[in-house]
C-alpha cells in the first residue's frame, strides 16, 4: 500500500510516539477493505507502538480504521481509505494519539480539554477536496485531546448511500451528534466558537487589549502575507487578520503560472506563504473577519466578534469570493447541487450530469475536469464566444462529453426541494426558454471584491465594489493602502497579488516615515 520512501519517512516521523495505538480495522470482501488491512499493517511495520485488531463493533461502517488510544480512551475514524489529501490527516492522527504534542494553539488545547459535553462529529469529504483536510484535521485534533469527542471522517464517494440519504452534495459536511452542523471550510476556531458560546466572546476581549499595530493588514492570501513579510522586514509592529490564511489560493488545484516554480498546488502554496510569514514577527490573528473601519486616534478594524483593533496605517488585502447567478433557486440549492469547487464537490457527483456556468479559464478548466468523473457536462458561456485559452478550448471539444453552449443566459435553477434537477436557461439569439435535467451546477463566473464592510465607511470604491488606488497601493484615505483583488487592479492572478502586496506595504512604511510626529502624537495621546 505505502511504497518504501513513505515508509522511511514515516518511521522516522514515528519514532517520536510515546503511547501505544490501536488500528481497530472494520473489513468487507471489497477491494477497498483490502487496501484499509494493508494500509495498517503497513502502518503497524513502521512502530512497535501500533497494533492492529478487528474492530469489535458490528455496527462499525466497512471499510474503515479507528486510530485508538487504549491510554487516553480517544476514537478518531476512518470511514474509507484516507489517502489522496487526506492521508495527512491520518499521519497527524496517529501522532497525535501516540502522544506526539499537536501544534494547535494552546488556548486551543485548553478549550478542547474544558468541553464536557458528549460531541460525536462526522465529516464527508472526497478525496480530491483540498478544503476538507482542514476540517478533518481540526475535529481529530479535538477527538485527540477529549476523550468526550469522537471524529469521523466519512469518503463521500464510497459510502454513497449515506451521501444520498442525507442528500449531501457538497464537501465537507459535518454532523455533531447526527445532525447537520456546518457546511464547507471551516477552522478549529470556528469549531470551538460554535460548540463553545462563551468561547468568541473571550477571544474578543485577549483581542482588543493587543497593543496599536504600526501596519494591520486585512487578508490573508498572498497579497496580504507579501504585505505583512516586506512590513515586517522593516521592523515595524505587523499584524494580519485573517479569515482563512491562503484566501482563494487554498481552493486552488493547478498552479502552472507562478514565475520560477514549474508547477505547484495551491495548498502547498499556501503552507509555504504560511512558513515565511513565521518567519518574521507578526501577529497572525486567524479565523477573523474585519466588520467596520473607523478612525479614532488612529485607524480602528471592528471585527465580526466585536473584537476592536487599532492601527497607525492599514493595508486592505481582503481578496475576492466567486461571483454568483443572482437566479431564484441558487440560494435555496446551494450546497444541494450548487456547488463553487470542481475539484471538492465533483466526486460526489461520480456517473451524473451537471452544468458548468462560464467559459473563462475557471469554467473550462472546471469542464475538462469534470469530465473525467460525471456522465455529461454541459458548459453554459453567456456571450457568443468563449473566454478561455485556445489550448483550454480545444482539449473541452475534444472530450465526447463535454457540450458547449454559448449565448446562454441562466435564469432559474430548479429543484424538488431537496436537491438540484435542473436549470432553465435563454437562448440569447433566438430568446427561446430551454430546459436542462441536471443533478449538479457549477458557477465558475469570475470573482466579486470582499469589500461590503466598507460601504459605510469614506474609503472610495468603485461601482464594482473595488477598493481604487494608485501606483503605490495608496487608497482615497491616507494610510490606508489597499492590495489584490479586492483593488481596481487589472488583473487577477497570485503574482499580481504578492507584488501589490510588496507595494501596499512599501507605502505604508513610507507613510509612517513621513508622518512619524503624527504617530507619535497618537501613541503619547493613548
Amino acid at each position: 500500500m505505502l511504497d518504501n520512501n513513505i515508509k522511511n519517512q514515516l518511521k522516522s516521523h514515528f519514532e517520536s510516539l510515546t503511547q501505544p495505538v490501536e488500528l481497530l480495522i472494520a473489513l468487507d470482501d471489497s477491494k477497498k477493505s483490502a487496501e484499509v488491512e494493508s494500509l495498517a499493517n503497513d502502518l503497524a511495520s513502521l512502530s512497535d507502538k501500533f497494533t492492529v485488531t478487528n474492530n469489535p463493533d458490528t455496527s462499525a461502517r466497512r471499510p474503515s480504521m479507528v486510530v485508538h488510544s487504549p491510554i487516553k480512551n480517544t476514537h478518531i475514524t476512518f470511514a474509507g481509505v484516507p489517502m489522496g489529501h487526506e492521508f495527512t490527516s491520518l499521519v497527524l492522527a496517529l501522532l497525535h494519539t501516540g502522544g506526539h504534542a499537536s501544534k494547535a494553539k494552546s488556548e486551543d488545547i485548553e478549550q478542547i480539554q474544558s468541553l464536557t459535553q458528549e460531541l460525536n462529529f462526522e465529516v464527508y469529504i472526497s478525496l480530491s477536496c483540498q478544503t476538507c483536510p482542514q476540517v478533518v484535521q481540526a475535529l481529530n485534533t479535538m477527538a485527540a485531546t477529549n476523550s468526550n469527542i469522537k471524529a469521523t471522517m466519512i469518503d463521500g464517494a464510497l459510502f454513497q448511500g449515506e451521501v444520498e440519504e442525507r442528500n449531501i452534495l457538497a464537501v465537507p459536511a459535518v454532523y455533531l451528534n447526527g445532525e447537520p452542523f456546518s457546511q464547507g471550510a471551516l477552522s478549529l476556531t470556528d469549531i470551538l466558537n460554535k460548540v463553545d458560546s462563551k468561547g468568541a466572546q473571550r477571544q474578543a476581549e485577549s483581542l482588543s487589549k493587543k497593543d496599536k499595530f504600526d501596519v494591520l493588514v486585512i487578508g490573508g492570501g498572498p497579497a496580504g502575507a507579501s504585505a505583512a513579510i516586506y512590513s515586517a522586514r522593516k521592523g515595524l509592529n505587523t499584524g494580519i487578520v485573517a479569515d482563512r490564511f491562503g484566501g482563494q489560493v487554498a481552493d486552488t488545484l493547478a498552479i502552472e503560472n507562478f514565475i520560477s516554480i514549474k508547477a505547484t498546488e495551491g495548498p502547498k502554496l499556501v503552507a509555504q506563504l504560511e512558513e515565511h510569514v513565521k518567519e518574521y514577527d507578526v501577529d497572525v490573528m486567524h479565523n477573523q473577519r474585519a466588520a467596520a473601519l473607523s478612525y479614532s486616534n488612529g485607524y480602528e478594524i471592528t471585527l465580526e466578534n466585536g473584537a476592536v483593533l487599532k492601527a497607525k496605517s492599514l493595508v486592505l488585502a481582503t481578496g475576492a469570493r466567486w461571483r454568483e447567478m443572482n437566479v431564484p433557486g441558487e440560494q435555496e440549492y446551494r450546497g444541494h447541487g450548487v456547488a463553487y469547487c470542481p475539484h471538492c464537490d465533483g466526486p460526489l457527483f461520480k456517473g451524473k450530469s451537471v452544468a458548468v456556468i462560464g467559459g473563462g479559464n475557471s469554467g473550462i478548466e472546471a469542464a475538462i475536469d469534470l469530465a473525467n468523473i460525471v456522465h455529461s457536462v454541459t458548459v453554459l458561456e453567456f456571450a457568443d464566444t468563449l473566454r478561455a485559452d485556445e489550448v483550454l478550448v480545444r482539449k473541452a471539444k475534444s472530450m465526447a462529453n463535454i457540450t458547449i453552449i454559448k449565448s446562454a443566459q441562466t435564469t432559474e435553477v430548479l429543484g424538488d426541494g431537496k436537491k438540484v434537477t435542473g436549470l432553465m436557461y435563454t437562448d440569447r439569439v433566438s430568446g427561446e426558454s430551454k430546459e436542462l435535467e441536471l443533478a449538479g451546477i457549477f458557477v465558475q463566473i469570475g470573482l466579486i471584491p470582499n469589500t461590503e464592510w466598507l460601504k459605510d465607511s469614506d474609503l472610495e470604491l468603485s461601482k464594482f465594489g473595488e477598493i481604487l488606488i494608485d501606483a503605490k497601493g495608496a487608497t482615497s484615505l491616507p494610510g490606508i493602502y489597499g492590495a489584490g483583488d479586492a483593488t481596481n487592479t487589472p488583473f487577477k492572478q497570485i503574482i499580481i497579488a504578492m507584488g501589490s502586496g510588496a507595494t501596499a506595504s512599501l507605502g505604508a512604511f513610507d507613510y509612517l516615515i513621513r508622518h512619524s510626529d503624527e504617530t507619535e502624537q497618537d501613541q503619547s495621546a493613548a
